[in-house]
């Protein structure tokens, strides 16, 4: 059998990595920086879909790629809904995600609950923690609490359970959090959410659709988790209130729809600035956003990355989502690949890898983010003008001692531009190239088309 020499390169950089390379400490699980996770402030996060990840489609399969992600730099792996789907109204071949049957059991189809256990235990061995889905907003539409518990649910002109009105998520029904039967919903939402906390030992949860609920139900569920593990939340919303409630970090959609724009060539980088996006000051100032480039959603019905940043495209707005202040970064399942097509929701449609043409690009910045103060979420943000700002998004981070430089070309033009500004005066390492430079106040630079390069001072 023949194997490739990429193949070789990447068994061996697997063996001198477990060998020789510092794996940097991971923050007490217990404490916290300015109310979060402390491990989550230089963190990171991979969306992984079990389903189409391996040909198998299951926990003990992936469990394999778990090495590679090490490898590659992933701190926080996010599992999308590991429940059995409903039957009922399903969507397509397999259905959705998330029409969760049950909420205490996992889908047979990914293996048993022993093998999750197991799952979790190999990640957190090897320094990952561990996120799931979770999906309070609606259930499937054959879940037991149709039928033992109907009033949970919002009622149709009929009386009977329906989906969420003015949508075509018909394979679900929404659940109800206000009414005589609010508490009893909660209580066993929360009741729910808990189990897989203690009998699984997961670090948090991303909520879907999250901005659904009341506040008064996160009140209430966000302290009684918490009271168990440090746990990290994440809302699929980007609602600043969240935040209030107990939410570590929201999606940072304002962001992504504007690097869209600018990568169509629509908007300006400076367009980044906008209220909405970069300086947003609606959020309260220890909120976290998670920035992406993809995730399921986008990458099934909207074609991220792969046609909304085609290309060498990608590049500057990854390295964006990776340095941007505040920021907790997504990797979707396939990115470092790169997956050119969208992923099926609905079918089986595993992913092939083999490639891997984005992880060295991924590990160099996800290497950044982890061992320096300066990438911390809460680190200080500098915007700093180029002369070329129609082009060019350029800016510091700074957290003590430890300072990023971070230039992108957010254009389809090469871009030369002067910066004068003492913020840049050092001796920085460009971290792709490991070239040395010592910049005074006034710098020159080059970038190509969608280029870009991030200096970490020394």
């Amino acid at each position: 059998m023949k194997i490739s020499f990429r193949l070789c390169t990447l068994v061996f950089a697997f063996i001198l990595w477990g060998c020789s390379v510092n794996v940097p400490k991971q923050a007490s699980d217990n404490s916290q920086i300015e109310g979060h996770p402390a491990w989550i402030m230089n963190g990171n996060i991979y969306e992984v879909n079990i389903r189409q990840y391996t040909e198998e489609g299951t926990f003990r399969a992936f469990s394999s790629r778990l090495s590679r992600l090490k490898f590659m730099g992933v701190q926080t792996l996010w599992f999308m809904p590991i429940h059995p789907i409903s039957k009922t109204d399903r969507k397509g071949e397999m259905g959705s995600y998330y029409a969760v049957a049950d909420y205490t059991a996992v889908n047979p189809d990914y293996g048993t609950l022993d093998d999750w256990k197991h799952l979790v235990s190999e990640a957190h061995k090897m320094g990952f923690k561990v996120i799931i889905d979770w999906v309070p907003n609606h259930t499937g539409a054959d879940h037991r609490w149709l039928t033992t518990n109907p009033d949970f649910y919002l009622k149709n002109a009929e009386g009977k359970p329906t989906h969420p009105l003015n949508t075509d998520w018909t394979d679900i029904r929404k659940l109800e959090y206000t009414g005589p039967q609010a508490q009893q919903l909660a209580d066993s939402m929360i009741a729910a959410m808990k189990y897989w906390i203690a009998e699984t030992d997961i670090d948090g949860y991303r909520v879907d659709v999250a901005g659904e609920l009341p506040k008064s139900f996160y009140q209430r569920a966000i302290p009684e988790l918490r009271k168990m593990k440090n746990i990290f939340m994440l809302a699929e919303a980007d609602q600043p209130w969240l935040h209030e409630v107990g939410f570590d970090a929201t999606y940072g959609w304002d962001a992504f729809h504007m690097m869209k724009r600018i990568a169509a060539g629509e908007r300006k980088a400076s367009a980044l600035d906008t209220p909405v996006v970069i300086n947003d000051r609606k959020f309260p100032p220890n909120s976290l956003r998670m920035y992406f480039t993809s995730n399921h959603d986008e990458n099934s019905w909207n074609k991220a990355d792969y046609a909304t940043m085609p290309g060498a495209v990608h590049a500057p707005f990854a390295v964006l989502t990776q340095t941007l202040a505040k920021s907790v970064p997504l990797i979707y399942s396939g990115q470092e690949e790169p997956v050119t097509d969208s992923i099926s929701f609905f079918y089986k449609d595993p992913i092939v890898f083999g490639r891997y043409l984005r992880a060295d690009f991924y590990r160099t910045l996800l290497g950044l983010r982890s061992r320096n103060a300066a990438l911390a979420a809460n680190a200080s943000f500098t915007r700093i003008g180029t002369g070329s700002d129609d082009q060019v998004y350029a800016f510091t981070r700074q957290n003590g001692a430890d300072k990023i430089l971070v230039l992108t070309n957010l254009s389809d033009k090469p871009a030369r531009f002067t910066i004068n500004n003492e913020s840049i005066s050092g001796h920085a390492k460009e971290v792709f190239t490991a070239k040395a430079k010592d910049f005074t106040a006034t710098a020159t630079f080059e970038l190509p088309a969608w280029g870009y390069q991030v200096y970490e001072y020394k």
